[in-house]
C-alpha cells in the first residue's frame, strides 16, 4: 500500500492514468455516437480516430487531429479511386498500400500520414462494393472521431505538465545534493577508489535522469499552448503557478552542473591514487563547504552561508598559507574549481523556489 500511494502521488503516473481515461471516454463515446446515432454499419472509424486524436497536449490533439482528418480523408479517397477503377484484389490492396505509405511521407501530415494507409485498409477490407455508397459518411465518421478526441482532451482537465517538470528537476537536485554530502563525508575521513567508482555510478543515472527529464520539459512547455486551463487560472487567480519558470534554462543549469560533478568526481577517483597525505585543513574545510553545498542543493529552503564566499576564502587561505607542496596544486585547484562552477549555480537552480 505505502508503494501504491507513492506511485498515485507522482505526477507522470497521474498524468499517464488521466489520458488512460480520457482515450477511454473519446473512443466509447465515438463508438456509441457512431453506432446508435449516425446507425454505421461499421462503427470503427470514429473510435479508432479518437484514439489517435487523444494526445498528451491539447496543442498536440490540435495539430495530430487535423493531419488525421486529413491523412484518414486522402485514404479514404485512395480506397475508391482504386477500388471503383482497378477492383478489390491482391494486387490493387498492395497498391493501396503503397501509394499510402508513399503519402506518409508528405511533410505537413508526416505525425499522422500512416492513416491514409490503415483508412484503405479498413475500407477495402470491409467489402468495398457495400462501403463505395457510404464512403463520405466514412469520412464524416472520421471527422466526428477527431472532434471528439479534441473536445475530451479541452474539456476534462486538459493536460499540464509543469508539476511533472518541476518533479522531474526536483528529484534530480536531491540526488545531485545527496552525492555532495555522501562525497563530502567520506573526504572528510578517507575513501577508496570503490567509493569514487560508487558516485560516479550515481551520477551516471542522475544524467540519464536528465535526459529523460528534458522530454518532460519539452512537453511541459508543448502543454501550455493552446490549454485553456491557462485562461480560466490567470481569470481566477493571476498568473499561473510556474508560468514565470524557464524549464528548459532551470535543466540546462542542472544539466551543467552534473559535467561538473561529474569532473568532480572523476578528480577525486584519480586522488585515490596519488602519494603522499592530504593537508588536513584544506581536506575539512573543502569537505564542511561541499556537505554545504549539497545540503543547498537538496532542500532550497536551507538557509546557510555563501558557498562563493566560503570557496574563495579557503582558496585565499590556502595560497597565503606557503605550506601546500606545488605538486599538490593541480588537484586541490581542480577540487576548488570545480565547486565553485556548483556554487554558482545553487542560486539559479537549488534557490529557484517556483520550480520546487
Amino acid at each position: 500500500m505505502p508503494r501504491l500511494r507513492e506511485l498515485a502521488g507522482r505526477p507522470d503516473v497521474r498524468t499517464d492514468l488521466l489520458q488512460i481515461v480520457k482515450s477511454v471516454i473519446a473512443a466509447t463515446a465515438a463508438w456509441w455516437l457512431s453506432a446508435h446515432v449516425l446507425d454505421s454499419p461499421l462503427p470503427f472509424l470514429a473510435p479508432w480516430t479518437a484514439l489517435l486524436t487523444v494526445h498528451a497536449t491539447v496543442h498536440r490533439s490540435l495539430s495530430r487531429g487535423v493531419q488525421t482528418t486529413v491523412a484518414s480523408a486522402i485514404g479514404v479517397g485512395l480506397s475508391f479511386l482504386i477500388g471503383f477503377y482497378l477492383g478489390v484484389n491482391v494486387w490493387t490492396f498492395a497498391l493501396a498500400m503503397f501509394v499510402g505509405l508513399a503519402g506518409a511521407r508528405i511533410t505537413w501530415i508526416r505525425d499522422e500520414g500512416v492513416a491514409i494507409a490503415t483508412t484503405a485498409v479498413f475500407v477495402l477490407s470491409s467489402g468495398f462494393s457495400d462501403q463505395q455508397p457510404l464512403l463520405l459518411d466514412r469520412i464524416i465518421e472520421v471527422a466526428v472521431g477527431v472532434g471528439i478526441g479534441v473536445l475530451v482532451n479541452l474539456l476534462i482537465i486538459p493536460p499540464m505538465r509543469d508539476q511533472q517538470a518541476a518533479s522531474h528537476v526536483d528529484r534530480i537536485d536531491r540526488r545531485i545534493g545527496d552525492i555532495l554530502i555522501n562525497m563530502s563525508d567520506e573526504f572528510s575521513t578517507s575513501w577508496e577508489t570503490d567509493a569514487a567508482d560508487a558516485w560516479r555510478r550515481e551520477i551516471e543515472s542522475v544524467s540519464d535522469e536528465v535526459e529523460t527529464a528534458w522530454g518532460t520539459v519539452h512537453f511541459a512547455r508543448e502543454s501550455r499552448r493552446s490549454n485553456p486551463r491557462l485562461a480560466r487560472q490567470r481569470l481566477g487567480r493571476g498568473q499561473p503557478a510556474g508560468e514565470g519558470v524557464d524549464y528548459e534554462e532551470v535543466l540546462g543549469r542542472v544539466d551543467e552542473a552534473v559535467s561538473h560533478l561529474r569532473h568532480l568526481i572523476r578528480t577525486l577517483h584519480e586522488a585515490t591514487y596519488a602519494e603522499g597525505p592530504w593537508d588536513e585543513r584544506f581536506r575539512s574545510e573543502w569537505a564542511s563547504i561541499a556537505r554545504d553545498a549539497g545540503h543547498a542543493i537538496a532542500d532550497p529552503d536551507a538557509e546557510m552561508a555563501s558557498i562563493h564566499d566560503r570557496l574563495v576564502g579557503l582558496t585565499h587561505a590556502m595560497a597565503e598559507d606557503g605550506r601546500l607542496p606545488r605538486d599538490s596544486w593541480p588537484v586541490y585547484g581542480s577540487l576548488l574549481t570545480s565547486m565553485f562552477h556548483i556554487a554558482v549555480l545553487i542560486d539559479d537552480v537549488a534557490s529557484e523556489r517556483e520550480v520546487r
